[in-house]
């Protein structure tokens, strides 16, 4: 039987042909002497900056970390609250939690994924400092509505872009803000040899803070200007990345394709949702993610005919044990983001992904969806 893994690294990089390409960087680096805080690194940061359509970035050890980072840069800290998706993944509240502010929830939109900005209005305290929108699964969010809010209560944005590279809002980069965290992490739509994030950033006084604290808060070795961390992207890593940047927008290009055809494919099958996508936002596919009651059974049948899937994300932040207590009801508090939790479904995809397989996921989906709800009269 002929299987699709979720998603193959190895593939990919000998799909495309960066293989070698990354061997030699791995390898130059390795001869080089230089590790950290290199010209790798300098390297990337400017293209990446470019890329974004930006003035800055300042790469960082993970994607959590850059958000933290941001978060800290920005002035949020003990005692303030953050306005953050109720679905996202964890690492969206634990940068919060780990500055000492605390996470607020707001529920997905109707049949969305996605913040819904209509909500934000009711969760704003004189605590709050900060609201940060995730670009889940590389759809962007409505970044106009959320700077409008913003600016009417003073807080400051930070962008959770990190399954975002590349996704434009209403035809602008997401990256082109003021302060976008992007993660490095390897099954990213940019990913590297490990974890690795990045702050991108117009605003030269924001990313010399961020390159203070990174830095165990130090211009130079022993004169620590402020408490600071260590938090570096490594030559290494940096030069990975360096490597495949040019490649992501034909990467996207055949995520796109890969999800036009799942979603013409699924058109009317019962039971199922497929993602919607705005009409002002260019998506980017890091993740394409059904939603149906019938979960648990669907997963199996597709497990069964040789693809697999992963679920995105089916324990809702509020419910886990670290947010015991945060002042989220968990019986139906939140119960958009409960109902997504029991429904979202992955599909596989990817720039490496091979027509035949694209294929064999179509028909083991509508083989499934129509047993199933046959089943189901």
């Amino acid at each position: 039987m002929n299987k699709v893994p979720f998603y193959d690294l190895r593939e990919l990089h000998a799909a495309t042909g960066t293989q070698e390409e990354i061997d030699a960087a791995v390898l130059r680096v390795a001869r080089s002497g230089v590790y950290l805080l290199g010209p790798e690194l300098d390297f990337f940061e400017g293209a990446f900056a470019e890329y974004c359509e930006n003035s800055h970035c300042v790469a960082t050890g993970s994607g959590l970390a850059a958000l933290e980072l941001a978060l800290t840069a920005m002035g949020v800290g003990p005692g303030d609250e953050v306005i953050v998706p109720a679905h996202t993944f964890v690492a969206t509240w634990l940068a919060v939690s780990a500055t000492g502010a605390r996470p607020v929830p707001v529920e997905p939109g109707d049949d969305s994924f996605l913040l819904d900005t209509d909500r934000l209005e009711a969760v704003v305290t004189p605590r709050t400092r900060a609201v940060v929108p995730v670009h889940l699964y590389g759809h962007p969010v409505d970044l106009d509505a959320v700077d409008r809010f913003a600016g009417r209560h003073g807080l400051a944005v930070v962008e959770d872009a990190a399954q975002a590279h590349g996704a434009r809002y209403r035809g602008r980069r997401v990256g082109s803000g003021h302060a976008v965290a992007f993660s490095f992490y390897p099954g990213k739509n940019l990913g590297s040899l490990g974890d690795g994030g990045a702050v991108v950033t117009g605003d030269a006084d924001l990313a010399e803070r961020l390159r203070l604290l990174r830095n165990y808060g130090a211009r130079e070795k022993y004169v620590h200007e402020v408490k600071g961390t260590n938090s570096r992207l490594d030559e290494m890593r940096a030069a990975v990345l360096a490597v495949k940047l040019p490649r992501l927008d034909g990467w996207n290009e055949r995520r796109r394709a890969v999800a036009g055809r799942y979603t013409e494919a699924f058109a009317g099958l019962p039971g199922l949702r497929t993602p919607d996508v705005a009409p002002w936002a260019e998506h980017v596919w890091h993740q394409y993610v059904l939603r149906t009651p019938h979960r648990a059974a669907m997963r199996d049948r597709l497990a069964e005919a040789g693809v697999d899937t992963l679920l995105h994300y089916p324990v809702a932040n509020h419910l886990a044990p670290a947010y015991a207590g945060q002042g989220v009801e968990p019986d139906g508090g939140l119960p958009r983001t409960e109902r997504l939790a029991g429904e979202v479904l992955s599909l596989p995809i990817g720039p490496h992904l091979p027509d035949e397989s694209v294929e064999l996921v179509v028909d083991a989906v509508r083989a499934a969806a129509l047993d199933l709800a046959a089943a189901a009269v």
